[in-house]
């Protein structure tokens, strides 16, 4: 049989097997074994040699006619089993459009995040500047410009996370406002500040304490500051939070930094003072502690406190939050549980 004759022969079986083939990868296969560098028409051409002249070019184009015929015999029957199996595969995987929709859940601001959100936007509409700052302080700042010298007994209440002996994960967002008023130009006006934060305590995590929890803390300096100022200002906060008819009161405290030194107590919002298990009977809640601005803490500032007073208070959101929402334990924040969070989405 004459390479001619082998080349026909094997364009008619490999044109059967090429129809034959049921899947991608026997087609694949066929090509392979037949039109290969190892297959039957590489063969035919390697036999050329032993041709004579004048028949070796007809052959060769013949062997290249048969090649180019199967090649695209191959690429025809590939896209068919391609679409066969994509028309499959729509078959089984058709959508019903008749079917009701799926609501996407969608996600909202942490309820901490609006109750900070909330209580900043509380006082920038009296003419607060919301400033930020470091998490990770000096101790200078976070303890000695806030009137708590090393070895002050009163540090033992804000023990915390020491990164060197100099160095710290802040306590209180107190540092923020000794920096700014070192800073502050009292020719432009009084100082009205709220700092927002997280802080960190070395706490031991139960259902009313976290090592980790949020803070807001308030300063106000200018010349003839008091007390007075003080209540006004908290009771139009608790209002703005709780309710209109809100009351508070001041009980004598102290905290290193202030003095004199409250802790400010609100009205209950559940039983509007009458008594309840929210307020333990009392009609009060416990809800911030505040004061005046010690002399020493201005004049550390570079303020003199002859000329300027100032009150301070800090707030924790995450207990507003607790109170606002009747939830009991701090931890149900930090969890990340979305069943308990997805209550809380705001508007």
């Amino acid at each position: 049989m004459s390479l001619k004759d082998k080349l026909e022969v094997l364009k008619n079986e490999t044109s059967k097997k090429i129809q034959a083939a049921a899947d991608l990868a026997t087609l694949n296969q066929i090509r392979v074994e037949t039109l290969g560098k190892k297959g039957p028409i590489t063969e035919v051409l390697r036999g050329m040699k032993d041709l004579s002249a004048e028949e070796r070019p007809k052959v060769g184009a013949f062997a290249n006619e048969i090649r180019d015929y199967l090649t695209a015999a191959v690429e025809t029957k590939k896209t068919e089993l391609e679409q066969a199996v994509m028309d499959k595969a729509l078959a089984e995987e058709a959508i019903d459009v008749t079917l009701p929709g799926r609501q996407v859940p969608v996600g909202g601001r942490h309820v901490l995040t609006q109750i900070l959100e909330e209580i900043e936007d509380i006082f920038v509409g009296m003419g607060y500047q919301v400033i930020e700052g470091n998490e990770v302080e000096s101790d200078h700042y976070n303890f000695e410009r806030m009137n708590l010298p090393k070895d002050h007994p009163a540090r033992d209440m804000q023990d915390t996370f020491y990164i060197s002996e100099e160095t710290l994960i802040r306590t209180h967002t107190s540092p923020v406002q000794a920096r700014v008023m070192e800073k502050h130009d009292f020719s432009k006006g009084p100082l009205r500040m709220i700092s927002p934060g997280k802080v960190f305590r070395r706490d031991t995590d139960d259902a009313t304490h976290s090592h980790q929890f949020h803070q807001i803390e308030g300063l106000v300096v200018d010349k003839n500051v008091t007390m007075a100022d003080l209540k006004g200002t908290l009771e139009v906060m608790m209002q703005k939070m709780f309710g209109a008819d809100r009351k508070i009161r001041l009980r004598p405290s102290y905290f290193p930094f202030t003095e004199p030194s409250v802790e400010v107590d609100v009205s209950c919002f559940k039983c509007g003072g009458a008594g309840c298990n929210v307020c333990k009977y009392t009609g009060w809640i416990e809800i911030l502690g505040a004061g005046m601005v010690h002399p020493d803490v201005l004049s550390m500032s570079g303020i003199d406190p002859e000329e300027y007073s100032g009150f301070a208070f800090g707030i924790g959101p995450d207990r507003v939050a607790m109170l606002r929402y009747g939830v009991n334990d701090i931890r149900s924040f930090y969890q990340n549980d979305v069943r308990f969070l997805s209550q809380f989405k705001g508007e």
